[in-house]
C-alpha cells in the first residue's frame, strides 16, 4: 500500500477527514461527527506505517500472526492501538478491512428510531 492509497482509504470512509494535530508530517485521520481518531500515519515514513485502534482480543491474535509487521501501537495506548507495517507482508485487503474496523470502532452511533 502507498501513502496516497492509505489516505485515499482513509478519507473514503463515511465522516472521515484528515488533519494534523501533531505538526506536518503525522496525517491523523478522524471522524468528523465527533472528532475521534481511527488512523494516524507519518505518510512520508520510511517504512510507512499506520496505527489504528483494534479490539484487543483481535489486536492480540494479529500481533501473534504478523509479529514483525504489526505491534502494539507506536505511543498508543497498547490494548487498544496497533501499529502495522506497510510492507507488502499484509494483505492490502487486510489493512484496508482493519482501517474498517477501527473507524467503526470510533464512528458516532446513529440515534435508533423510536420503538411504539
Amino acid at each position: 500500500m502507498t501513502p496516497d492509497a492509505l489516505a485515499e482509504f482513509c478519507l473514503s470512509l463515511p465522516q472521515a477527514t484528515e488533519t494534523f494535530p501533531f505538526g506536518e508530517e503525522t496525517s491523523v485521520f478522524k471522524t468528523s461527527g465527533n472528532g475521534k481518531i481511527f488512523a494516524l500515519s507519518a505518510l512520508a515514513g520510511e517504512p510507512l506505517a499506520v496505527s489504528l485502534k483494534c479490539d484487543p482480543e483481535e489486536s492480540r491474535a494479529l500481533r501473534e500472526e504478523f509479529p514483525q509487521q504489526i505491534t502494539p501501537g507506536y505511543h498508543l495506548n497498547k490494548k487498544h492501538w496497533i501499529t502495522i507495517v506497510l510492507d507488502g507482508q499484509i494483505d492490502d485487503a487486510l489493512v484496508e478491512q482493519l482501517l474498517r474496523d477501527s473507524h467503526a470502532l470510533v464512528r458516532p452511533k446513529v440515534p435508533r428510531g423510536r420503538e411504539i
